[in-house]
């Protein structure tokens, strides 16, 4: 059977262009033109992808993303951004996201991008934590713990406010401390994508990650190792 795609955008051009070709390629297309539809769709006939433009009138992209996410929906979803800001796109992937397209975008990165999703669906690897065994109930390393399944982290007897972004960062690098993941590595295992050497979005969330582990007087855990990328260690 095709595969389902959910499209939601409210440029009816862009709607009527994107369908047209999702269609060509195979796939079995629901497309509306805004939020609440969106949501309605999704909840009555779940899809097994969903392309979101960010913006739209009265629900977005966004609260739709996020709506689905805190239901415990992991369908893959793709979105459609005319913002080209790395802040914005960092908001599309803390609401839930898994991949972005800027716009004006080539179709066939859309198939592209679509396809990765898709194809991680079917090896059971949805998000970051299920690409691993499943964990124990604790990780422990460099002086943090971890517990996977509550999505909470601390470092010493401060619990860290995380977002799921940077959980699932932190989460790699504690699995593999010591260990140096190249940056095409981290991409692929949190994002499922690699955004190319021009991409700040992992510099971004390893600062964030920084500021919130990091304490006076105490050794830092993230290390950068330049021209390759980073590591987990107590030094």
């Amino acid at each position: 059977m095709p595969q389902t795609v959910l499209l939601a955008e409210d440029d009816r051009a862009i709607r009527n262009a994107l369908e047209r070709a999702l269609t060509l390629e195979g796939y079995r297309v629901t497309a509306v033109a805004d939020g609440v539809e969106a949501l309605a769709q999704a909840h009555r006939t779940p899809p097994d992808a969903l392309v979101l433009d960010v913006m739209m009138p009265g629900i977005d992209g966004l609260q739709v993303c996020r709506v689905l996410r805190a239901e415990g929906d992991r369908t893959p979803i793709l979105m459609l951004t005319a913002l080209v800001e790395t802040a914005d796109r960092i908001a599309g992937l803390d609401a839930g996201a898994d991949d972005y397209v800027v716009k004006p975008f080539d179709v066939e990165e859309v198939f592209a991008r679509l396809r990765a999703l898709l194809r991680r669906t079917a090896n059971g690897a949805v998000d970051a934590p299920e690409r691993v065994p499943p964990p124990a109930r604790h990780l422990e390393a460099a002086g943090l713990r971890m517990d996977p399944q509550a999505r909470r982290a601390w470092r010493g007897q401060r619990e860290l406010e995380l977002t799921r972004t940077e959980f699932e960062l932190l989460e790699l690098l504690v699995r593999n401390e010591g260990i140096v993941l190249d940056h095409s590595t981290i991409y692929d295992r949190i994002w499922g994508y690699d955004f190319g050497p021009g991409s700040k979005n992992l510099a971004v969330y390893v600062g964030y990650l920084r500021r919130k582990l990091d304490e006076p007087g105490a050794p830092q855990l993230i290390h950068t190792v330049r021209g390759v990328g980073y590591v987990l260690r107590e030094d």
